[in-house]
Protein backbone atom coordinates (compact mmCIF):
# COMPACT_ATOMS: atom_id res chain seq x y z
CA UNK A 1 0.00 0.00 0.00
CA UNK A 2 1.63 3.76 -1.02
CA UNK A 3 1.18 6.16 1.49
CA UNK A 4 0.20 10.02 0.38
CA UNK A 5 1.60 12.86 2.95
CA UNK A 6 -1.18 15.26 3.25
CA UNK A 7 0.10 18.90 4.25
CA UNK A 8 -1.49 22.43 5.75
CA UNK A 9 -2.06 25.03 2.68
CA UNK A 10 -2.60 27.40 5.34
CA UNK A 11 -0.90 28.80 8.25
CA UNK A 12 -3.20 28.49 11.81
CA UNK A 13 -4.04 26.18 14.63
CA UNK A 14 -5.53 23.16 14.52
CA UNK A 15 -9.03 23.70 15.98
CA UNK A 16 -10.41 20.12 15.66
CA UNK A 17 -9.41 16.63 14.35
CA UNK A 18 -12.24 14.40 12.74
CA UNK A 19 -10.26 11.26 12.21
CA UNK A 20 -8.33 9.24 13.99
CA UNK A 21 -5.72 6.87 12.55
CA UNK A 22 -7.15 3.30 11.40
CA UNK A 23 -10.45 5.23 9.83
CA UNK A 24 -11.10 5.16 6.13
CA UNK A 25 -11.87 7.99 4.54
CA UNK A 26 -13.06 9.43 0.82
CA UNK A 27 -12.03 11.42 -1.44
CA UNK A 28 -12.68 15.04 -0.04
CA UNK A 29 -13.02 13.83 3.37
CA UNK A 30 -12.89 16.40 5.67
CA UNK A 31 -9.43 15.40 8.30
CA UNK A 32 -9.12 18.09 10.67
CA UNK A 33 -10.20 22.11 10.59
CA UNK A 34 -8.02 24.76 10.75
CA UNK A 35 -8.83 28.13 12.52
CA UNK A 36 -7.18 31.64 10.89
CA UNK A 37 -8.23 34.91 10.95
CA UNK A 38 -11.28 33.80 12.64
CA UNK A 39 -12.15 31.56 9.75
CA UNK A 40 -12.58 27.67 10.32
CA UNK A 41 -10.87 25.82 6.83
CA UNK A 42 -11.35 22.35 6.54
CA UNK A 43 -8.07 20.22 5.53
CA UNK A 44 -9.42 17.59 3.12
CA UNK A 45 -8.41 14.35 1.33
CA UNK A 46 -6.78 14.32 -1.52
CA UNK A 47 -7.70 10.87 -2.21
CA UNK A 48 -9.86 7.75 -0.89
CA UNK A 49 -7.37 5.77 1.65
CA UNK A 50 -6.85 4.77 5.14
CA UNK A 51 -5.59 7.49 8.30
CA UNK A 52 -2.32 5.90 8.85
CA UNK A 53 -0.84 8.61 11.30
CA UNK A 54 -1.69 12.50 12.29
CA UNK A 55 1.02 14.46 12.76
CA UNK A 56 -0.83 17.46 14.66
CA UNK A 57 -2.71 17.58 17.73
CA UNK A 58 -5.93 19.98 18.62
CA UNK A 59 -4.59 23.54 19.68
CA UNK A 60 -1.26 23.23 18.05
CA UNK A 61 0.14 26.03 15.88
CA UNK A 62 1.18 24.95 12.18
CA UNK A 63 2.51 26.39 9.02
CA UNK A 64 1.63 26.46 5.74
CA UNK A 65 3.35 23.19 4.01
CA UNK A 66 3.13 21.51 7.04
CA UNK A 67 2.74 17.83 6.91
CA UNK A 68 -0.32 17.21 9.24
CA UNK A 69 -1.32 13.72 8.22
CA UNK A 70 -0.38 10.31 6.22
CA UNK A 71 -2.72 8.45 4.66
CA UNK A 72 -2.40 4.81 3.01
CA UNK A 73 -3.80 4.73 -0.35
Amino acid sequence: MASLNVKSEIAGNVWKIQVKPGDKIEVDGELMILESMKMEIPVLSPRAGTVRELRVAEGEAIGEGQLVAILDV
